[in-house]
Parts: C-alpha cells; sequence; structure tokens
C-alpha cells in the first residue's frame, strides 16, 4: 500500500495531487504527518507543501470546475475532518484525469463524500449566526466566544460584519485558538493571543470577568434570560425538538442557557 503523509492544510493537499501527477503514482491513503500509519503499508511519501505547486493545481481546478464547485471543495476542507483527505485528493485527481466537470456525479463516491462534507460545514455556519451570544466589555466592544466542530469562522465574519458594522466586536473561537477583531472602521481581522490564559474572558463558558463586563451588560443578560422563559409554553415544549434545533454543545456560550 502507498500512503502520502501531509501536513493537512489545503496546500498540503493540493500539493500531494500535484506529486501524484509528477510521480505517475495513486496512492491509496492519505495521511495527517504524524499519525500512525495504517497496517500493510508498503511505500511511504512525504508531501512536502509548496505553494506555487498548490496554486498550480488550484488554478487547473478553476479551469477545470465552475466557481460553485470550487467553493465546494474550499468549504469542505473547513471541516477539518481525517475522512475528507483521501476522498477530496481522489476526487481532485480525477477532475484533471477526465479533463472535465464531475461535481455533480453523486454516483462517485468520493464526489458525493465530497459534497455531504460541505452540506455539513455549511449547516454549522448557519447554526453559528444563529447561537453567537455577544457580551459588551467597558470599552464598548463586544466578544462573542464559540467552539464549533468545523472551522467555520471564515464563513460567518461577512455575516457580523454587515450587520454589526457600527460597533467594535470580537468573535473567538476558542477550540482553534484564534478568533476575528473588528475596530469599527477597518475589515475585520484575524487574531490570535500570545497567553490565553491573560484574556478577560473564560474559554470554558465565553464569560467576561465581572471588572472588564459593561456595568449595564450584567442586566441585559438577566432580561433576556426572563423574556426567554416568558415566552416558553410548557405544555408544549419538546425537549427531543429543542435540542435538534439547538444541540447541547452550543449551550456553554448561550446566554439564556447559563447563570
Amino acid at each position: 500500500m502507498l500512503v502520502y503523509t501531509f501536513d493537512r492544510t489545503l496546500d498540503g493537499l493540493l500539493t500531494a495531487v500535484f506529486d501524484s501527477f509528477s510521480l505517475h503514482q495513486q496512492p491509496e491513503l492519505l495521511v495527517g504527518e504524524g499519525e500512525v500509519l495504517p497496517m500493510f503499508t508498503e511505500e511511504v511519501h512525504r508531501v512536502v507543501t509548496a505553494s506555487d505547486k498548490a496554486q498550480r493545481v488550484w488554478t487547473g481546478l478553476e479551469k477545470q470546475l465552475s466557481k460553485e464547485a470550487v467553493q465546494v471543495i474550499a468549504i469542505s476542507f473547513l471541516s477539518e475532518c481525517a475522512e475528507l483527505d483521501t476522498p477530496l485528493f481522489n476526487y481532485i485527481c480525477k477532475v484533471f484525469r477526465e479533463k472535465r466537470d464531475i461535481s455533480t456525479n453523486f454516483a462517485d463516491q468520493d464526489v458525493l463524500f465530497v459534497r455531504n462534507m460541505c452540506r455539513r460545514v455549511m449547516h454549522e455556519q448557519l447554526r453559528m449566526k444563529q447561537f453567537v451570544r455577544f457580551q459588551k466589555a467597558k470599552d464598548g466592544t463586544y466578544l462573542g466566544v464559540v467552539s464549533p466542530d468545523h472551522n467555520v469562522l471564515p464563513l460567518i465574519i461577512e455575516h457580523f460584519h454587515d450587520r454589526f458594522g457600527d460597533q467594535p466586536w470580537l468573535i473567538y473561537d476558542a477550540h482553534r485558538h484564534y478568533g476575528y477583531y473588528y475596530d469599527g472602521s477597518q475589515p475585520p481581522f484575524h487574531i490570535t493571543f500570545e497567553d490565553e490564559s491573560a484574556v478577560p474572558f473564560s474559554l470554558e463558558n465565553g464569560k467576561l470577568r465581572d471588572d472588564v463586563l459593561s456595568d449595564d451588560d450584567q442586566l441585559f443578560q438577566d432580561l433576556w434570560r426572563t423574556y426567554f422563559k416568558a415566552i416558553c409554553i410548557r405544555e408544549r415544549m419538546n425537549p427531543r425538538k429543542q435540542l435538534s434545533d439547538m444541540p447541547r454543545r452550543y449551550w456553554k456560550y448561550m446566554t439564556e442557557k447559563n447563570k
């Protein structure tokens, strides 16, 4: 069995495609660097990520596929699921071998897998738009902490920029340790913290420290919880439906579910 190892970046996967054609090889599996190799591995090729090779492959995809199909590839990769690596690699290779757009050939298991993964990512980005809860700091900045299963922040930032373009805010992914900050004038930009232990909010529940929280924000949080309880019709409560619409993994960052 021929196995390719790569750094699990999109450029790394595209470089793997370039190497496959250059070396006239078809690996049976792509594995992230440092991960356990499967049994019966006979040969291993370590892919060294090269931006120029990746760009050549990406440019080729843009020529062969529709704009929507290229977006599906990019969005599916944001899932960060290791199970996607080999199907996505095979899908891209098939595009170049067949020299046509195969993005709607759902009889192909690799194409179908990539499309379904894209749908999962898009579904979660929609939920993030619904479930982000902001707190106001004393300096006027609004903070929203999230921890999605997939890396959806790049997909939702434009939404919040359009909707809250008149106020500064920070949306932070506690799982991936980065966020986007908007100062009210310049476009939102990527931000990380060298020492997360020094940030004025909790990564566990997203709450701002009391000495940083705006004086009136706690009042608004209490009012929101009161409203949330008031509109609940106990006779029509359906916990199973609620969990389907609002999975429990999101609750720890939601004002109405925490005190």
